[in-house]
């Protein structure tokens, strides 16, 4: 019994050390953690806001805001390891030999955050652009490292890995779209007085810009009819909505002013050999 008291009062008395060895440093290093997270989140704040204010492009203020909340993170991590006697060091080696063998596994994740970091510091296109790649359409509403992620008219979301963006073609309209329409007219009307409709009726209409300009004239001259063509911008998520109405617009006009829209025709002429 008496060995027994004596190896838990020996048990006591070497807790009791530890806590008082290690207690104050495991105390200071949560400070030291909760400071520095407070550092270093009023920090990325105050650079996203620097960033705004000097009109930079929303993701990359993203970006910059988040590098310096990173790095101050690091900091504060390494002055709390040291607290404890620990040196980062074997952490560095240990991290090096992980990546190396993880290079491989997870070529096409660092592919994509490379590609990434390429978008965010060339900036091809910013958030709001409308954007066409590899046949898909849509406005860029975030980009991160890893995908760039888009919206479409009918409030899709469609998320690209950003690889599949860089070296690639990539056509970039800006927040509007063109529409390209055209009507067939008779000959014996007036192409003029069709144009003068069509073009009253893009500067009339609310969601068509101003800048470019719409563009309406003669586009050639069929077989059975004068081919008017017209094109026009128009916000990207009310491409089809805009398309519509000015075509249901432009149908009504014409028809209205008494012009003719004629259909294809085609004479076939029969002989009979003897």
């Amino acid at each position: 019994m008496e060995q027994e008291l004596q190896a838990v009062e020996k048990l006591v008395d070497t807790g009791s050390r530890i806590i008082i060895e290690y207690g104050f440093q495991f105390t200071a290093a949560i400070i030291i953690l909760l400071i520095g997270w407070f550092i270093a989140r009023r920090v990325a704040g105050l650079v996203f806001r620097l960033c705004n204010k000097a009109n930079f492009d929303i993701t990359l203020s993203r970006f910059f805001a988040g590098v310096v909340k990173i790095l101050i993170l690091v900091f504060v991590v390494i002055i709390a390891l040291g607290k404890f006697g620990i040196t980062i060091a074997p952490f560095i080696a240990a991290l090096g030999a992980v990546a190396f063998g993880g290079t491989l596994a997870l070529q096409g994740l660092l592919s994509n955050y490379a590609a990434g970091l390429t978008i965010i510091l060339s900036r091809p296109f910013v958030v709001n652009d409308t954007i066409r790649i590899q046949g898909v359409t849509g406005v860029v509403d975030e980009i991160k490292l890893a995908y760039t992620l888009l919206s479409t008219e009918d409030g899709e979301q469609v998320l690209v890995p950003n690889k599949q963006i860089v070296g690639e073609i990539l056509h970039n309209s800006r927040e509007n779209m063109v529409v390209e329409a055209a009507i067939h007219i008779d000959y014996n009307d007036d192409p003029r007085t069709a144009v003068a409709i069509i073009r009253n009726i893009l500067d009339s209409h609310g969601n068509v810009a101003a800048d470019p300009p719409a563009q309406v004239g003669i586009q050639e001259f069929g077989d059975s009819a004068i081919v008017i063509a017209y094109r026009y911008w128009v916000p990207t998520k009310r491409y089809f909505q805009t398309q519509f109405e000015i075509n249901d617009a432009v149908y009504a006009e014409i028809k209205s002013a008494g012009m003719t829209i004629p259909c294809p025709r085609r004479d076939v002429h029969i002989t009979q050999s003897s």
